[in-house]
């Protein structure tokens, strides 16, 4: 079952490391707090591996997107569920970006207009 949701980066714990009889492991968990939900929800995720690299690049407060999987194990008679994150996207490198002029303030409208007028050529007689 694969899951996807999207939320603000709230935090992100220490990695752990571990060796056990198939080898070395790590393990990193993090918290997002839900976007679209009418009433927020916080949820920890965890990443296993190489993937936990994924969220060296994520500053706390980005919006991100998690596409994750609920994993259930029994243990001594009780039963423990993990959200396991396998990808991880940052939702605000998507918002476009308008262009900067030199003072680093978008541009005047009358900016905009001058600089399209004078590369597109307009045969209409009005």
């Amino acid at each position: 079952m694969s899951l996807e949701i999207t939320g603000t980066l709230l935090q992100i714990m220490e990695e752990v490391k571990g060796q056990s009889q198939r080898g070395n492991w790590n393990k990193q968990e993090f918290v997002i707090e839900t976007i679209e939900d009418k009433f927020p929800r916080k949820i920890c995720f965890s990443l296993w591996g190489e993937k936990t690299a994924s969220l060296k690049n994520l500053q706390i407060g980005s919006r991100i997107k998690v596409d994750f999987n609920l994993e259930s194990r029994e243990f001594n008679g009780r039963w423990y569920t993990e959200a396991r994150a396998w990808m991880i996207s940052s939702l605000d490198s998507a918002v476009p970006s308008t262009p900067m002029t030199n003072s680093g303030l978008p541009p005047a409208p009358s900016e905009i207009e001058t600089a399209a007028d004078s590369s597109v050529e307009d045969d209409l007689p009005f």
